[in-house]
């Protein structure tokens, strides 16, 4: 991926969103849920702190997460969707 966040930024590719019901009935787009959780694909340097300092990020390529539903941008990156979110906008780690 031709993408390298900034900082505290991270870009997670959601997961598919749900074709269908647990009851087999097909959703039109309109009724499709928009995705809560995706897979970390890129992450920045850290967080900048006050005083000049580099804070690690807690995730990590490859994390599960789980993520605001209207936060982060939408962008398509090499024809792949993606979600460009700062860090204090996931929710949670899946493990």
């Amino acid at each position: 991926m031709a993408l390298r966040p900034l900082r505290d930024k991270v870009v997670v590719k959601p997961s598919a969103e749900e074709e269908k019901t647990a009851g087999g009935i097909f959703l039109p787009d309109s009724a499709k849920k928009k995705p809560q959780e995706g897979k970390v694909v890129a992450v920045g340097t850290g967080k900048l702190l006050d005083d000049g300092s580099i804070k690690p990020l807690t995730v990590k390529i490859g994390d599960t997460v789980m993520f605001s539903k209207y936060g982060g941008t939408e962008v398509t990156v090499d024809g792949e969707d993606v979600v460009l979110l700062d860090e204090d906008q996931i929710f949670a780690i899946v493990e």
